[in-house]
């Protein structure tokens, strides 16, 4: 099955096809699984963009335990298909850690995967997307390292690399398992299309499924769709909730600067508060005032100077900060 993680052929800060410690962050618990060597093949909608040494980091989502125990009653179903009854899953399954890492060895598409008789039938039936990375070797740390990940594919920093690349240790998962490559001397030539061209027979081979395979695939793929439209609902709910924010400072922004703007009081011509119950300024004050308001809105910082009697009001109104 698919490990939920970041998207895309490229992303976080590696750049396609630029990849020094090549790293992948997925959601729990598909990381885990692939760094115990219980996974063997990681699920993409894209073809892997390398080969060799892939970390991978557990993202932030905590999973449910429905989700946990979809997952490793789907595993439990794959690998009786080859005798492989006794299957020891991880007893944690951490998240922001950098767990471990695979060696992605080749990749091919979901009906090539199916049909490949060269592979055990539960390697065949693992597969349940477009693309299939096929990993080998995995390794993980002893302790796992707290770190942030990035969507897609992405590049370890040298710090993290040097730490992690000194702690891990090799797993033997349940059932290891080789991919032959159509040409050794080619890492990349276990490549979309390479299996099926080698193919004479020109059928495939369907795998019997049973009862209880079939309704362990379903709820592993009901596992997975639920947890991205819960990613896509957080998503949403984040940017609603950020876009709220926004309006909220922007509102609580323009009452401040409601606050701060001077009062605007009738005045006499003097300046002084007028006392008079009268709404509009009598003619002689229309020119002054007009005068006096063109000068503050043609860009003048500084506000009308307060008459001496409302200055000391309000010094006598100021209180210690």
């Amino acid at each position: 099955m698919r490990g939920r993680g970041g998207g895309g052929r490229s992303g976080g800060r590696g750049g396609a096809g630029n990849y020094t410690n090549p790293c992948l962050t997925m959601h729990q618990p598909w990381a885990s699984l692939l760094v115990y060597g219980i996974k063997r093949i990681e699920g993409r909608s894209w073809p892997a963009p390398l080969r060799g040494r892939l970390w991978i980091h557990a993202a932030s989502k905590v999973p449910e335990q429905d989700t946990i125990k979809a997952m490793e009653e789907f595993y439990k179903e794959i690998y009786a298909l080859n005798g492989v009854t006794d299957i020891k899953f991880p007893e944690h399954y951490p998240v922001s850690r950098l767990l471990g890492c695979v060696e992605v060895v080749g990749c091919l598409k979901l009906d090539e995967l199916a049909s490949w008789e060269a592979i055990p039938e539960g390697v065949r039936v693992e597969g349940q997307t477009d693309f299939c990375w096929l990993c080998e070797q995995p390794q993980k740390l002893l302790i796992p390292f707290e770190m942030r990940g990035f969507q897609g594919v992405y590049n370890l920093e040298r710090k993290i690399y040097e730490s992690a690349a000194r702690g891990l240790v090799p797993v033997e998962g349940p059932l290891p398992v080789k991919f032959p490559l159509p040409n050794p001397r080619d890492p990349y030539s276990l490549s979309p299309g390479s299996v099926s061209s080698q193919s004479t027979a020109g059928h495939t081979t369907e795998v019997e499924k049973s009862s209880s395979l079939v309704v362990a695939i379903a709820s592993a793929r009901a596992a997975a769709t639920q947890f991205n439209k819960k990613d896509q609902n957080h998503a949403i709910t984040t940017v609603e909730s950020s876009a709220s924010t926004k309006q909220y400072e922007l509102r609580s922004k323009s009452s401040e600067q409601r606050k701060l703007s001077p009062v605007s009081l009738p005045h006499n011509c003097d300046g002084e508060p007028s006392t008079s119950n009268e709404s509009k300024p009598n003619n002689d004050c229309k020119s002054e005032q007009s005068s006096r308001h063109n000068r503050v809105t043609a860009g003048s910082e500084q506000l009308p100077r307060a008459s001496p009697k409302l200055f000391a009001a309000a010094v006598r109104g100021l209180k210690p900060s």
